[in-house]
């Protein structure tokens, strides 16, 4: 530690559980601002919707996060069948509805096989990837039709209990890339149905685990007395 804010010159890796309705950009941002931080960036997005295992790396450290990124994740939620939303989870309005009465175990595990391996799918109209140089969720928000092509992308595990049936508990792991909403999405209609996202948290990247992450107000008051900074209220 030698520069005027003892901060480590190599940087660090940081795990935080997001926080319910915070952007991982706010996490990034309020970590920067709190703990002195001059570089600070985050190895892959959650949802604002979405909680859990944000990795987050500092100073040269910042190199490190494609490597991070590249790793394999783990989520555990909940879907919804017989419901839809333009965003697919409930950061948007209940757009349609549909039946349920039909979708039996067959079904789901029909959906759930088709769903497991190597599949393609398509982005949500409501997420942060860039079309044209703009986030997608602006353009959705603007009402745009946009041309979205199709990933490739690797889904290792696909397990749900249906046991509080129209809710669908589930856990995945997958590669880069996925998202999850569209698996959601995608589930509902190949159930014949609808599905939205009622809750999700990313439970492991690579081997970092959730277990080992800090809560985000818990780290910046130990940073800060590790600094010698008044402690925030």
């Amino acid at each position: 530690m030698n520069n005027e804010n003892n901060i480590p010159d190599e940087g660090e890796v940081i795990l935080i559980d997001k926080p319910l309705t915070w952007t991982s950009f706010d996490v990034a941002n309020k970590l920067k601002r709190a703990c002195k931080f001059k570089k600070i960036g985050h190895a892959g997005t959650l949802d604002p919707l979405a909680t859990g295992l944000l990795i987050l790396c500092t100073g040269k450290k910042t190199k490190q996060i494609d490597t991070y990124q590249a790793q394999e994740k783990e989520y555990t939620g909940t879907l919804v069948l017989g419901k839809t939303t333009p965003s697919i989870d409930l950061e948007t309005e209940f757009d349609a509805e549909y039946p349920t009465d039909h979708i039996t175990a067959e079904i789901m595990e029909s959906a759930r096989r088709a769903l497991t391996g190597s599949i393609t799918q398509i982005p949500p109209i409501y997420s942060a990837l860039r079309v044209d140089g703009e986030r997608l969720y602006k353009k959705a928000r603007r009402g745009e039709v946009v041309e979205i092509k199709k990933r490739h992308v690797e889904i290792s595990l696909f397990e749900f209990d249906a046991t509080h049936f129209p809710s669908v508990d589930f856990r995945i792991i997958c590669s880069k890339g996925t998202y999850i909403r569209s698996m959601v999405r995608d589930f509902g209609q190949l159930a014949g149905s609808g599905a939205y996202l009622s809750a999700l948290c990313r439970t492991r990247i690579g081997a970092f685990e959730l277990k080992d992450a800090w809560n985000l107000t818990d780290f910046i008051q130990q940073k800060r007395i590790e600094l010698k900074l008044e402690v925030e209220e």
